[in-house]
């Protein structure tokens, strides 16, 4: 796989140096997951909803953490009893798993919920008041006209 060098745009820009480093970690390998499998959805102008399939999870094998543009989700199934039937086949994965999703700045995690299988991370995007656009009036300057005065002799 190639790699793209950022150092030049690090010298035109200010303030996108996390960007940067997260668009060079996405080339890494070795951060690939695959489970469990999950959906990111925008239900609305700044919501948005991380849907992911934890079949066979209770609530209390589930643990979900936001801290500093990252969120973590993690579970770990408890241990079952040996007196169960014996498998013939197991299909229904059931390992314990962490997945992480970096957050934009101001997204914040609203609620989540377990339904059917299915994990709900519901999130908000709140822009603050000093941070949203605003338009500045321009204002015409009056400037009082020059004369010219002629000396009297």
């Amino acid at each position: 796989m190639r790699h793209v060098d950022f150092s030049p745009l690090y010298r035109s820009t200010v303030g996108f140096d996390r960007l940067f480093t997260m668009l060079d970690s996405l080339g890494q390998p070795d951060q690939a997951q695959s489970y469990p499998p999950y959906n990111i959805e925008r239900t609305g102008e700044n919501t948005y909803r991380i849907t992911m399939a934890v079949a066979g999870f209770d609530e209390s094998e589930l643990s979900i953490e936001a801290r500093e543009h990252a969120l973590t989700v993690k579970g770990e199934k408890k241990e079952e009893a040996a007196d169960e039937g014996q498998y013939l086949y197991r299909g229904i994965a059931k390992r314990a798993f962490e997945r992480r999703f970096q957050l934009a700045d101001h997204v914040e995690v609203r609620a989540a919920s377990l339904k059917n299988g299915l994990l709900h991370i519901d999130l908000l995007r709140e822009i603050p008041e000093a941070m949203k656009p605003r338009r500045i009036e321009i204002a015409a300057v009056q400037r009082e006209p020059k004369q010219i005065e002629a000396q009297s002799s």
